[in-house]
């Protein structure tokens, strides 16, 4: 029985770290919902870590592609999203209109766009800024030259 207690001890601590090293970057959210009718409704959360671990497993000729189409935006994309770090709580944007609100701020080191459309269709979209610093790091070194 002591045994037992112990691998269960050991198999909860283990899924503890395996939970904080996939949690440690933060959350991507994405809410997304259509008020009509037969409107979609998306709610999303996926770990920060997942993007980084995503990009090993993009096909090479689909990356070199890609990084060839944003190699002159990379060093703006790097230069942005380090600036964005240091202004963790910040509004950049917020436009309204008649019918729409668009809001873009920095919301707890977290890059957040928020939209809203006169028909009621809501868009929320969360993510890390270390996320897309880390995103120009990896399409950066891909991308020699730059």
């Amino acid at each position: 029985m002591l045994i037992l207690a112990k691998v269960a001890l050991g198999l909860g601590a283990t899924m503890a770290m395996a939970g904080v090293y996939v949690f440690h970057e933060g959350v991507i959210r994405v809410d997304l919902d259509e008020h009509r009718e037969g409107g979609g409704h998306v709610h999303f959360w996926l770990p920060a870590t997942a993007v980084a671990v995503g990009m090993h497993f993009v096909p090479k000729d689909q990356l070199n592609h890609t990084t060839e189409q944003v190699r002159p935006f990379l060093p703006a994309l790097r230069e942005v999203a380090k600036e964005l770090e240091k202004y963790p709580n910040m509004e950049l944007v917020d436009v309204t209109d008649a019918r729409d609100h668009v809001r873009v701020a920095m919301v707890e080191g977290k890059l957040r766009i928020d939209a809203v459309s006169g028909d009621g269709d809501v868009v929320h979209v969360s993510v890390p800024a270390r996320v897309l610093r880390d995103v120009a790091d990896e399409l950066e070194e891909k991308a020699p030259g730059v």
